[in-house]
């Protein structure tokens, strides 16, 4: 085994996977979601500045800076809170910390999660900002949720490697 690759084999983080079963459809999509939600925080966990808000891409992404925006989405979609500028969701500010962004993360994700368990129908409409239009079923919204946090884990991921060469949830 080279240097390389048993550095690689030390950093990798046992992934369990989101939940086999689920009670109903609702159960099911809001297990996966959940566990592309925590994949996501736990990639920003432990990151010490100024690395966990240097973009690591040209786009100038980084890992403080998805998770900002992945509350923003949230409170979109779940809470019916309008965005004046989503561009601005992806840039961290100079008083935003691993732990404000995680907490403020974590304390929209438990609020959406009040929501979509109050809801009792997947084809009744999602919380909407006002003047928005028509707004998506709620299953729209947490499908919609499930790509959006799993391509930002996507991107999670490779940044973290980058900045650590953490691999794996």
């Amino acid at each position: 085994m080279s240097g390389n690759d048993a550095k690689r084999s030390r950093t990798r983080a046992k992934d369990t996977g989101p939940p086999l079963t689920g009670a109903d459809e609702k159960a099911t999509l809001r297990g996966f979601l959940d566990y592309l939600r925590n994949a996501v925080a736990d990639k920003v966990e432990g990151v010490p500045e100024p690395q966990v808000r240097t973009g690591g891409v040209p786009s100038g992404t980084n890992l403080l800076g998805l998770v900002k925006h992945l509350a923003f989405v949230e409170r979109f979609y779940f809470l019916g809170e309008d965005v004046g500028d989503w561009r601005t969701t992806m840039r961290p500010s100079a008083e935003d910390t691993v732990d404000s962004v995680l907490a403020d993360y974590r304390a929209t994700v438990e609020r959406a999660n009040q929501v979509i368990d109050a809801c009792p129908d997947l084809a009744r409409p999602a919380p909407r900002p006002p003047r928005r239009g028509q707004a998506p079923t709620m299953r729209w919204a947490l499908v919609h949720m499930i790509e959006e946090t799993g391509r930002h884990a996507g991107h999670a991921d490779i940044l973290r490697e980058r900045i650590d060469g953490s691999t794996g949830r």
